[in-house]
């Protein structure tokens, strides 16, 4: 067959991939239609002819799988948590960092009052939904709407409910909304929905210290219980010469921020695998004929702080170019079911200036409002709608090149960057996000004492509220005032590789560092962390070796290499001995430097190497900006910290009854319908690819996985065949403990086994085991 070009390729696939007729858009006096087919595991393909009922059929499916947790959002959105379930109970993270109940209902409430899902969405394409996104999301709550009208719902946890109710397309939109503000708004619910001027005229609070600063810094994503590794190669790197991409995202594995599988397909239009954020009425990472993407979590600050200096004995009024403003004053009101059942009215007042609303603090670091000063957030992504436009862009895109101009033109990304490969051998690093439009000059020239170190240490500006010149203005070429403009942020499109473990820009390719960047886009030359470390000297060995197959990239992930003990267990032994400690030395001695099920030591190491890193004299070789990969080094047996924590962890492990070399997959696992299902992978700061943070509990072990490696895909392009996938869903598709897709997958993962992708048409039709649904009637 003679090779044909990208978008040639890819039309030759979206053809093939029409299995079947699908009823005609003459029939829309029938009402919307769709076709399901679901493969192993309970993938859905969803065909449709047009968009809304594409979304008519992947809302349906989604709703099939996991309609509480769905339902769940919708009462969080709608601020009615407290109504249902009380004021105090703590939602479930997945929308928002709010503590409880009442403050998730009271920050949502105001969002819901002001109108502003419904102003933006109102906007036209590019600067609101597009066109297609529109009738998706319509398409979306209409299938959503008919799943529970069937009345089919068997989750225990939803089933015969109150709550659970029908949708608008309103509400695809709030989610989005809410998706795009995590890292920045949503990260500070209780803050903003608590925040209350202080009595009388109290007095201005210390500034914080760099410790304070610097742990701020280091807790500010990591309190979204999220992050990524991505791995792109091109041709110089591959096998066949052809693009291989592996996508590793982390995320919670409970609550509503679940990803959940599906291809998407419209013939000769569109044509999409992946997985999306649950509620997304489009595919966010995956793959088409020629392209594949996947998204890390990203270092760019995206919001900014400004510090307003408050009128004496006034303090809910500030100074702006010399003249007093007031803040705005708005009464929420959400309705709160009370200890004897009964629901009443309760009332909050919400703070708000020309910048933002009034915040208390931002992660760990406190901002109070006294009588001197306040704080307020500003939140580009509070003015952001156009997350589903970009997801949908990626997914049409059939290039590298394609995909860095569909960034540019839709800047929807809120806190993440883009990772691809494409059948041509091209592989991308593009952090093209929604940043606050603060450049190294402005922040110079606006920022106050405190942000001149917050910016230095973190990215974090705290501007000079007193000057309206230091509101961040509107940049050329942006789609919406007070955002970066999108020419301004790292691309780097290589033959050879690119990756992403949520460190910065700066090493995405060793070889081709990054610089020169504003410093709120991320920081550089200097330490990486272990898990990027570790990605990257995994690649290279690879490379070293002979390029990427598809099969290499799999491996990358499901080695379970811990880089931390393969720089630091040798030395530990050697600390060991010399501490006469016996047993636990022996153990590690033996220990084969994984974090697999069946490795002896490897739990042992964890619960040591948590309570060493916090030491200051942990290496002999600090890091080298000249030497990134490779530094620090050298473990330092001397170090006290560390002989501390190695006895700590030894009598930890004995209290608790776990024996020093036990399997790590006897103490760490999850449980599903009584059944323990063992689950390889660590911690953070053991640099294992495969992200896993769990629940420690004494005399059991790690009982829960709260977040880690989760939609897992591995794309390779071979000419103009069908892309080889690889694909696993660490928790499988449903959170329903009735449906047979509630833990299928996540054996899978315990077993280091995978999903074979059926994208091509003839693929899906050879599924055992195929089942088809047509949906077909008024929405």
């Amino acid at each position: 067959m003679p090779r044909l070009a990208p978008r040639a390729a890819a039309a030759v696939l979206l053809t093939a991939a029409a299995l079947a007729p699908v009823p005609a858009s003459a029939d829309a006096r029938d009402g919307l239609s769709a076709t399901i087919r679901y493969t192993e595991y309970g993938i859905p393909h969803v065909i449709a002819d047009d968009y809304e009922g594409l979304g008519y059929g992947t809302g349906y499916a989604a709703a099939k799988d996991n309609v509480c947790l769905l339902a769940q959002g919708v009462v969080t959105l709608s601020g009615e948590r407290s109504r249902y379930f009380g004021p105090d109970a703590r939602p479930d993270g997945s929308l928002s960092s709010a503590s409880t109940n009442l403050a998730s209902d009271v920050f949502f409430t105001g969002i819901n009052d002001s109108g502003i899902v419904e102003k933006l969405a109102a906007r036209p394409a590019p600067h609101g939904p597009s066109g297609e996104v529109r009738a998706l999301s319509r398409g979306w709550a209409a299938g959503y709407n008919r799943y529970l009208r069937e009345g089919k719902i068997t989750d225990p946890a939803c089933k015969g409910a109150a709550w659970v109710r029908p949708i608008t397309e309103k509400d695809v939109y709030r989610r989005a909304y809410a998706f795009a503000m995590l890292g920045g708004s949503g990260m500070v619910t209780d803050e903003i929905a608590g925040a209350a001027p202080p009595g009388g005229n109290a007095p201005k609070a210390a500034t914080p210290s760099r410790t304070d600063v610097a742990g701020a810094v280091r807790n500010l994503m990591a309190r979204t219980g999220m992050g990524s590794n991505a791995i792109a190669a091109g041709a110089d790197a591959t096998a066949n010469g052809r693009g291989v991409l592996l996508g590793n995202p982390h995320y919670p594995w409970q609550g509503g921020r679940r990803f959940w599988q599906v291809q998407q397909t419209i013939p000769g239009e569109l044509n999409v695998s992946g997985a999306g954020l649950l509620g997304s009425a489009i595919v966010n990472i995956g793959h088409n004929a020629t392209f594949a993407w996947s998204h890390t979590v990203a270092t760019g600050i995206p919001f900014t702080l400004t510090e307003l200096r408050l009128v004496p004995g006034d303090p809910t009024s500030y100074f702006v170019d010399g003249r007093v403003e007031k803040m705005t004053e708005r009464e929420v009101t959400v309705r709160v079911k009370g200890p004897d059942g009964a629901v009443r009215p309760v009332t909050r007042t919400q703070w708000s200036t020309r910048y933002g609303p009034i915040v208390t603090s931002v992660s760990s670091l406190d901002l109070p409002w006294t009588g001197w000063n306040a704080y307020a957030i500003t939140d580009p992504n509070a003015r952001n709608v156009r997350l589903p436009n970009t997801s949908l862009a990626l997914g049409k895109a059939t290039t590298t090149d394609e995909a860095v101009r569909a960034l540019k033109r839709t800047q929807g990304l809120p806190w993440v960057n883009t990772i691809a490969a494409d059948s041509r051998g091209e592989a991308l690093y593009a952090q093209i996000q929604v940043l606050p439009n603060v450049t190294d000059e402005f922040a110079n020239r606006c920022n106050s004492v405190l942000g001149h170190l917050m910016y230095r240490m973190g990215g974090i500006a705290v501007l000079d509220g007193t000057r309206s010149d230091c509101a961040p203005a509107k940049a050329p070429g942006t789609l919406q005032g007070g955002i970066l403009d999108p020419d301004l942020y790292p691309v780097l499109t290589r033959s050879d590789y690119v990756t992403n473990s949520n460190d910065s820009h700066w090493l995405s390719n060793p070889e081709r560092p990054l610089t020169g960047y504003p410093r709120i886009i991320g920081d550089e030359e200097s330490e990486r962390s272990l898990r990027t470390r570790s990605g990257l000297v995994a690649v290279q060995e690879r490379l070293d070796e002979g390029g990427f197959t598809r099969a290499d990239m799999q491996d990358l992930v499901f080695a379970n290499r811990n880089h931390a003990g393969e720089l630091a267990v040798e030395g530990t032994v050697e600390m060991c001995r010399d501490m006469r400690l016996g047993e636990p030395c022996d153990v590690l001695a033996g220990w084969d430097e994984t974090a697999d099920v069946n490795s002896r030591g490897a739990l042992l190491f964890d619960r040591y190497w948590r309570k060493a890193t916090a030491a200051w004299d942990l290496w002999k070789t600090p890091f080298d900006v000249s030497d990134p990969v490779r530094t620090p080094r050298d473990f330092n047996t001397g170090s006290w910290a560390a002989r501390k924590a190695l006895v700590d962890a030894v009598g930890e492990l004995k209290s608790s009854g776990i024996p020093l070399d036990a399997p790590l997959g006897d103490h760490q696992y999850v449980t599903r319908n009584g059944e323990r299902i063992p689950i390889g992978g660590g911690t953070e700061a053991l640099g294992l690819l495969n992200k896993i943070e769990a629940v420690w509990t004494p005399g059991e072990g790690y009982t829960e996985v709260r977040h880690g490696s989760s939609y897992v895909q591995v794309v390779s392009f071979d000419g103009d065949r069908c892309p080889d996938t690889r694909t696993l869903l660490t928790y499988s598709q449903s959170a329903d403990p009735t449906s047979p897709h509630h833990a299928d997958q996540t054996k899978l993962f315990s077993e280091k086994k995978w999903v074979t992708g059926r994208f091509c048409a003839d693929e899906i039709r050879k599924a055992p085991s195929l089942r088809t649904i047509e949906l077909n009637g008024r929405s």
